[in-house]
């Protein structure tokens, strides 16, 4: 069938119902319209702080106070992206937060997963009480553990054996990556109480016939863990980890606490704070110490350092983006 016979069609049916089908045709195609204009406007929400960000970035000192210099740099130059780099200590910061955000997200999300599963299949004494728990570690802030992680990790002991075994002192884990390890395998880290609610759910959906199927042909409880649950669970270990590793990424409060003395553990978030602090004494050792930096300049420096840091997390989302979504969608929320 042609599109004149369609229309032709259409029309005919169009007069028999009185004018229906056109009213009904015109008022689809209006809401069409205005569900594209509302999703572009979102969408141009979300990315319009991203794009002044990358403009910003792209612009010398020159256009920033340019008054009719908007969106687009009219002296294009990367020497913001080098001056961000160089303040925020560049390689050392980006490693040091990479090889936080990889080897602890792992830890974290090893013991969140093993207690999940303990969860979902074990009954033991106040089993609700201790859920409540990790449902307080969701809640509580991170910023209220502080101190008493502060006090807890000068003098860290285990049970009373450490300083029974050194006369009476506990041992001092902070600026080292120990007392990072020591939280997240304790699943006291970030977010740790969200990971074992997506765990419990995860182990809660799967059938019981699978264990018992296991445990008929001859395999104990960890190699059915091992080798029946753990493959099935893999999608939502990979999400787990995903915003594991975003978390400790961005995160400003454990690493001011662990890593407080001294920049040999200097991370992203630690940097990002301290960055004009930092350009203002150097560039004050350079031209004397009544030099103060423009306030623009400082802010286009801190604005391309925050858009750096965003680039990692941009590229494992573009990467892992199918997987993190395709797990949260099966994860369910059954009771």
């Amino acid at each position: 069938m042609t599109n004149k016979e369609k229309r032709h069609q259409f029309f005919e049916r169009n007069r028999k119902s009185g004018g229906y089908l056109l009213r009904k045709k015109i008022g689809e195609i209006i809401f069409r319209i205005c569900r594209a204009v509302l999703v572009l406007g979102l969408c141009f929400l979300i990315l319009q702080p991203l794009l002044q960000k990358i403009s910003l970035a792209f612009m010398t000192e020159k256009d920033l106070y340019d008054s009719t210099v908007i969106n687009i740099p009219r002296h294009f130059s990367i020497s913001a992206i080098k001056t961000a780099w160089m303040y925020m200590y560049g390689n050392k910061s980006m490693w040091t937060s990479l090889y936080i955000g990889v080897l602890v997200g792992i830890a974290q999300v090893a013991s969140c997963t093993l207690a999940g599963y303990g969860f979902a299949r074990y009954k033991f004494p106040f089993k609700n009480v201790w859920f409540a728990c990790v449902i307080l570690l969701i809640v509580v802030p991170p910023q209220t553990l502080v101190t008493p992680m502060f006090l807890d990790f000068s003098e860290f002991d285990f049970l009373g054996i450490i300083k029974a075994m050194n006369h009476g002192k506990g041992i001092n884990l902070l600026g080292s990556f120990w007392a990072y390890l020591a939280v997240c395998l304790g699943c006291g880290g970030y977010k740790s109480g969200l990971y074992i609610y997506l765990m419990r759910q995860h182990f809660r959906n799967e059938p019981k016939e699978l264990e018992e199927a296991a445990y008929v042909d001859g395999c104990n409880r960890f190699r059915t863990f091992r080798s029946i649950l753990l493959p099935g669970a893999r999608p939502m270990m990979v999400s787990c980890f995903l915003f594991s590793f975003v978390w400790w990424w961005t995160d400003g409060v454990y690493s001011r606490v662990f890593f407080a003395r001294g920049h040999e553990w200097y991370t992203i978030a630690n940097s990002l704070p301290t960055l004009v602090d930092h350009m203002s004494h150097e560039l004050q050792a350079v031209y004397g110490n009544g030099y103060l930096v423009p306030v623009g300049y400082s802010q286009q420096i801190l604005s391309t350092a925050t858009l750096i840091s965003l680039v990692p997390l941009i590229i494992i989302y573009v990467v892992a983006q199918k997987s993190f979504v395709e797990s949260l969608s099966q994860s369910g929320i059954k009771g």
